[in-house]
């Protein structure tokens, strides 16, 4: 028994919702995956703010068919396609994906789009060479953290050199005294 059109609009809509948050979309060819393996599959996305959809052609079309950003996937829509929606850790899900791939042996990329270019395999490999969110976080807080320490150790170095330059003055005036001193004395004889 098919599905009724409210359905399908409700498909629609779940699509579009979820396309309008992605960053990427990833298609892949999933024939041959079992229901465990798709599953297995989801469950190793979710954690990393992705999502796997499996869902007909037909109404993939229909939800990007307004969605101007989306539109270059249509050309990936042939077969039996499984779609990849990352929100978040693009690296991550890409890496959770690929190990998924090494293990199964069953998908293979189609491609993918992203910001409203089509990507393909090896530009989608590229992107897990970005660093992670937590990566980024940690980098920042890391720059963050060293303005204070850099301005700590300035503030401190200015008192100290100033403290020597005052040193150095009667040291160098005594010097400079003595000089002139003996330079009247050379003249004098």
């Amino acid at each position: 028994m098919g599905r009724s059109p409210e359905n399908k609009r409700q498909i629609v809509a779940d699509l579009k919702e979820q396309l309008e948050q992605a960053q990427l979309a990833i298609v892949i060819d999933y024939a041959g995956l079992s229901v465990a393996e798709i599953t297995k599959l989801r469950d190793q996305l979710y954690p990393l703010g992705a999502s796997c959809k499996v869902t007909k052609n037909t109404l993939m079309q229909i939800a990007i068919q307004d969605l101007e950003t989306w539109q270059p996937m249509s050309e990936f829509l042939k077969g039996t396609n499984a779609f990849l929606l990352v929100q978040d850790d693009l690296p991550g899900a890409i890496k959770a994906y690929q190990a998924f791939q090494k293990e199964t042996k069953k998908t293979a990329v189609r491609g993918g789009v992203m910001e409203g270019q089509v990507l393909n395999e090896e530009q989608i490999k590229a992107l897990t060479e970005l660093p992670t969110k937590e990566q980024l976080y940690a980098q920042i807080a890391g720059g963050i953290k060293a303005i204070p320490t850099k301005l700590a150790v300035g503030t401190n170095a200015v008192p100290t050199k100033l403290a020597v330059g005052i040193n150095e003055v009667p040291s160098k005036l005594a010097r400079a005294l003595q000089a002139v001193a003996n330079k009247e004395e050379d003249q004098a004889a």
